[in-house]
């Protein structure tokens, strides 16, 4: 046990220190863009491939190049690449207002306690009147008030892979795209699950079209890290009680 907890002290700054080398280097080269490879995660690797062969004749219907003649084209296995279209044009506006206050009060007296009432009077300083023995008095009040205003425009494409297909026949699709304009990297992320009675032709599917939809369009970068709220800051602005 003391072996392991001595190499972890050891091997504690080595860390550190290659993720110091890495935060320094994308703060004067640039954020890195993710590998491109066959996405494992998403898709197995022993994919069911259709191959049709149809020998081309003088009064065929046939075209030479056409990829197939009798198959739907559209996205239906496990693997098979769909384009999503998304075309956010989203506002909305908001404003609350509310107002309480409440006000009591009580008053007791006690007349006669066990024929005490004029002995409690000496005893307590100030001039004791059985008849206002307690009174208690409070009010409170509150008012709060709130408004929304928020407009969203966003006009998209992206290509999603299928990477499961649910027992009723609707596909899981997920699908990143990575863009690096000098040093700023833009992230589009998506996924959800469609139907594919709701796949286009053309093999496309607008974003209304998926359910539970997550659609992520953000980035890393100068600008990015500029204009992030500092981890401090964000931290005492999080957990303060005041």
């Amino acid at each position: 046990m003391r072996t392991r907890f001595a190499a972890l002290i050891v091997l504690a700054p080595l860390m550190l220190g290659l993720g110091a080398c890495s935060t320094v280097r994308e703060a004067v080269r640039g954020p890195d863009l993710a590998p491109v490879g066959y996405p494992a995660a998403l898709a197995p690797m022993d994919q069911r491939i259709i191959s049709v062969s149809t020998p081309a004749t003088a009064n065929s219907l046939w075209r030479t190049g056409a990829r197939t003649f009798f198959n739907d084209q559209r996205a239906q296995h496990v693997g098979d690449i769909l384009t999503v279209l998304i075309n956010i044009d989203d506002s909305a506006k908001t404003s609350n207002s509310s107002s309480s206050s409440h006000t009591s009060g009580v008053t007791a007296g006690i007349p006669h306690l066990l024929g005490l009432e004029s002995s409690l009077g000496k005893i307590l300083p100030g001039g004791f009147d059985p008849a206002n023995a307690l009174s208690t008095n409070s009010k409170t009040s509150n008012d709060g008030a709130g408004a929304v205003n928020r407009q969203e425009k966003i006009s998209l494409t992206i290509a999603a892979v299928v990477s499961a297909i649910l027992p009723n026949g609707n596909l899981v699709i997920q699908g990143t795209q990575e863009v690096r304009t000098n040093a700023e990297v833009r992230q589009l992320t998506i996924a959800g699950i469609v139907r594919p009675e709701d796949i286009g032709a053309n093999n496309t599917i607008q974003h209304t079209q998926i359910a539970e939809a997550r659609i992520n369009y953000g980035g890393r970068g100068d600008i990015s890290r500029v204009q992030k709220t500092p981890a401090g800051q964000s931290l005492i602005e999080r957990f303060s009680p005041f």
